[in-house]
């Protein structure tokens, strides 16, 4: 990925934001789409003949404004698309809890290797290198009463560091969040009578029923990850605010 264009010779405006003009033009155009990885800050300044402190502020800025992001160690990547509603935002559990004034805690029950996934995580992830994957299955508590049970399959090919990474001290959700860009996700949301090791992982009441968030999350080159959720449906609800893709006119 390379910036083709030559900045204008005649422009009377700073160069860093002929730079960062320059950048949302591509992605406006669709030549770089969300969770692509942009030149390095060091080609930009060889390429367009320019200080690293420019690209910098244009990279800083557009930062700022979430039109990039940035990963320690990794680069700067175009941002993904945001989702529709709140109910359906990719968030961190543990920062969920917090944020309501309460304490997170988690256990790691699984984590693994598997030859083979369920075929109905098949259907959906059909890049997996030989049928094989990570698996994860992760109690989370809030103020120590189980909230979630995650059951996760991640894709070795895309996140290969997955099983490398201590899970008590973040959650799976928080590290692909923070080290895999991904472009857009799907949902299913469903009450579904739960099994026996639900009953007693989340000590539900009897005929309690669990709500379900089935979730795949995709990047360019595929599916990262399919996990499903479960939570109690005494203690859990699922609520967002729609805020609609036009303005109201007066």
């Amino acid at each position: 990925m390379t910036l083709i264009e030559e900045l204008p010779e005649n422009s009377t405006e700073p160069l860093y934001k002929q730079i960062k003009q320059l950048i949302v033009s591509k992605i406006e155009a669709g030549e770089w789409r969300p969770g692509d990885r942009l030149p390095t800050e060091h080609a930009l300044v060889k390429e367009l003949k320019t200080s690293r402190m420019t690209v910098n502020r244009a990279f800083r800025e557009l930062t700022q404004e979430g039109v990039l992001v940035r990963r320690q160690g990794s680069g700067t990547f175009v941002s993904p698309s945001k989702l529709e509603t709140g109910m359906l935002e990719i968030r961190n559990v543990a920062e969920d809890i917090t944020a309501r004034g309460n304490e997170h805690s988690s256990e790691v029950l699984l984590l693994e290797t598997v030859d083979t996934v369920p075929a109905e995580i098949a259907e959906t992830m059909t890049d997996l290198p030989r049928g094989a994957a990570f698996h994860s299955l992760c109690l989370h508590f809030e103020n120590g009463r189980p909230l979630q049970l995650e059951d996760r399959y991640v894709n070795p090919r895309l996140v290969p560091d997955f099983l490398k990474q201590d899970f008590s001290v973040q959650t799976t959700g928080g590290y692909l969040l923070d080290n895999v860009i991904y472009t857009h996700a799907d949902h299913r949301i469903s009450a579904a009578i739960p099994t026996e090791e639900q009953k007693k992982l989340l000590r539900l009441e009897e005929g309690e029923p669990v709500l379900v968030l089935e979730r795949h999350t995709y990047c360019p080159d595929g599916v990262i990850t399919t996990v499903r959720l479960y939570h109690p449906a005494s203690r859990y609800e699922f609520s967002g605010t729609f805020f609609p893709h036009r303005e109201l006119s007066d």
